[in-house]
């Protein structure tokens, strides 16, 4: 990405806060843990040079549909795992192909049920600060795995394939022209 005022740019951010405002619809339609969140920190870590701005648009993002959907115990891990997945996304700079790009999400879709299922960071007593407290929020935690998952494979593709199609097959033909 070159200029903050650049197309590229432009394009990145609207594709993610569109992704992050999406998340309202998911909530309204109750499909739970599909949603873009993983998605887009994945996307914005890819596509956004300016790792600053890479952590800052996801976040900000999150935190507006959070103040809409209503704040939550366990938020702050939730935004550490997108930090988390934002900083993995910029191992794909330079390779935004199929197979990266499947592996990352996959592997990012790990990091966000490991990181948001970790019982010990939650205050409250849902679980007892112990190993059996640890395996019984990751052995509660996987039946909206599947949803995740699906949610988070489905996102990826429309953000990376949407932003392929237009500055690899759309703008270029045309700037050739």
């Amino acid at each position: 990405m070159k200029k903050i005022n650049s197309p590229e740019f432009i394009l990145v951010c609207t594709m993610i806060v569109a992704a992050a405002f999406s998340r309202l619809l998911t909530n309204y339609f109750q499909l739970w843990n599909f949603t873009p969140v993983i998605a887009m920190a994945l996307f914005s870590g890819a596509q956004i040079r300016d790792k600053r701005l890479a952590f800052m648009i996801p976040l900000t993002s999150m935190l507006i549909t959070d103040a809409f959907l209503g704040f939550y115990e366990g938020i702050l891990s939730v935004y550490a795992a997108l930090m988390m997945i934002t900083a993995f996304g910029f191992l794909l700079h330079n390779r935004i192909k199929f197979i990266p790009v499947l592996l990352a999400t996959l592997g990012s879709s790990v990091i966000f049920f490991l990181v948001t299922n970790f019982a010990l960071i939650y205050p409250s007593f849902l679980y007892p600060h112990t190993l059996q407290g640890i395996i019984a929020s990751y052995t509660a935690g996987i039946p909206f795995f599947k949803n995740a998952v699906i949610g988070d494979l489905i996102y990826s593709g429309i953000l990376f394939g949407s932003y392929e199609l237009v500055f690899k097959k759309i703008r270029v033909p045309a700037k050739a022209m």
